[in-house]
């Protein structure tokens, strides 16, 4: 069993689900979009059971406690801010991190700017951005499969997404994602600014960094069909990971990792933190 919590920052008060003892191992997890925390339901009550402290928060702009109005607000030093915001109130001086989709995005980013907080590091379906630029400059797959990226800083992204009971929105789930879970997301993101502040996150530009390579025990899982990313950033990821790799590749299986297959990813999630 999940419970609901309140994350008070300073940024607003972030919601999210938990569970497992208050002085258990710390494990946050960030989900991606179009989703919420409870992509991760699955996972969090496992680890919670097995004696982890999971917590899984529904991230800036999703929390309507956090959806500043600015698409600036959404850059990846504010979403990386979030996460030690939320670490500190938490009482977490070091934490496990999975992440998925950009949630995963936020996990590289903050492994590599604040290796010395983690223990250890779980991505799942996002490549390592370095892997992913390279790709972006060398491969033509790679290049169409985020197309959508541009695509969405359209200003009329909103209205086509939400349109006919948002079916755009429904179809990114490829049917892989049970009808209830999608139905939450929908209503949730139907809420006046919740859409636009979730494609904030692709409106806000590229970091103003660089990022370095990752310096913490790291868990990558890739599928075979995810759409968003192909198999040249995934398999390069290795390259940006100097501490303890693994790299799990799941067939058959869409971007939708934590929710097509949750039983097989929390298995990999108890091995990589054990």
């Amino acid at each position: 069993m999940t419970e609901q919590l309140s994350i008070p920052t300073p940024a607003g008060s972030f919601d999210a689900i938990a569970a497992g003892p208050e002085d258990g191992r710390p494990v946050l997890l960030l989900h991606g979009f179009p989703e919420a925390a409870i992509a991760w339901e699955h996972q969090v009550a496992v680890l919670g059971a097995r004696g982890f402290r999971a917590v899984a928060p529904d991230q800036r702009g999703y929390s309507p406690g956090v959806r500043p109005g600015q698409v600036a607000d959404y850059g990846m030093d504010e979403l990386v801010g979030d996460v030690l915001a939320m670490a500190g109130e938490l009482g977490w001086d070091r934490f496990d991190l999975v992440g998925h989709d950009w949630g995963g995005a936020v996990a590289w980013w903050t492994a590599s700017a604040h290796p010395g907080r983690l223990r250890r590091l779980a991505v799942v379906s996002t490549p390592h951005p370095g892997a992913l630029a390279k790709a972006l400059r060398t491969d033509e797959d790679q290049r169409l499969r985020s197309q959508y990226m541009r695509d969405w800083h359209d200003s009329g992204t909103e209205r086509r997404m939400l349109a006919d009971n948002a079916q755009a929105l429904r179809r990114m789930f490829e049917w892989k994602v049970p009808s209830s879970r999608v139905d939450e997301y929908v209503r949730r993101l139907s809420e006046p600014g919740a859409l636009t502040a979730a494609l904030n996150w692709y409106r806000a530009g590229r970091p103003s960094g660089q990022i370095d390579k990752i310096e913490v025990p790291t868990l990558y899982v890739w599928s075979t069909e995810d759409v968003a990313f192909g198999s040249t950033a995934a398999l390069d990821t290795e390259n940006w990971v100097t501490a303890p790799y693994t790299f799990q590749m799941l067939e058959d299986i869409t971007h939708w990792i934590p929710e097509q297959t949750p039983e097989v990813l929390t298995a990999l999630l108890l091995e990589h933190l054990a």
